[in-house]
Parts: C-alpha cells; sequence; structure tokens
C-alpha cells in the first residue's frame, strides 16, 4: 500500500487526501500518511475499515462518475 494516496475524515474540510509513506501490514493500528501540505500523520486505522483509496489524477472532473476507479463519497465529492 505504501505510495498509495487514499482520503481521510477531516473535521474542517470532510475529507482530506494523504499518501501513505509506510507499507502497512494487517494487524498495524496506525497508517503511516503524508498530507497534501507536508504534514505527517499517523492515522489510528481499524483494518476492517481502511481509508478509502483516492482515484488517479487523469480522472478528476470526469463527466461520467462510472468511469472512476474508486465510486464512494469522497470520490464523488472531489470530483
Amino acid at each position: 500500500l505504501q505510495y498509495n494516496r487514499v482520503w481521510i475524515p477531516d473535521n474542517e474540510e470532510v475529507w482530506q487526501s494523504a499518501e501513505i509513506t509506510k507499507n502497512y501490514k494487517a494487524g498495524d493500528r496506525f497508517l503511516h500518511v503524508q498530507l497534501e501540505d507536508g504534514t505527517e500523520l499517523d492515522y489510528p486505522v481499524d483494518p476492517a475499515a481502511l481509508p478509502p483509496l483516492r482515484n488517479p489524477d487523469i480522472l478528476v472532473g470526469e463527466n461520467d462518475l462510472t468511469a472512476l476507479s474508486y465510486l464512494h463519497e469522497p470520490a464523488v465529492l472531489h470530483n
């Protein structure tokens, strides 16, 4: 999962984009991520509910939402 981009919940912005900076292994309690502003964060995760993956930049602004690789709330709101 290292270098994948995910959406993490945020109290002010609803969702924030983050890049995973360290491999996640089953049973890890934290996901090591870096936010777009450069802030590094150890985001607590439940292995049964990992954060949603972010679509590739090429799909941003896609008119047909069914063309998105990942279709979930943060992807629709961002698009």
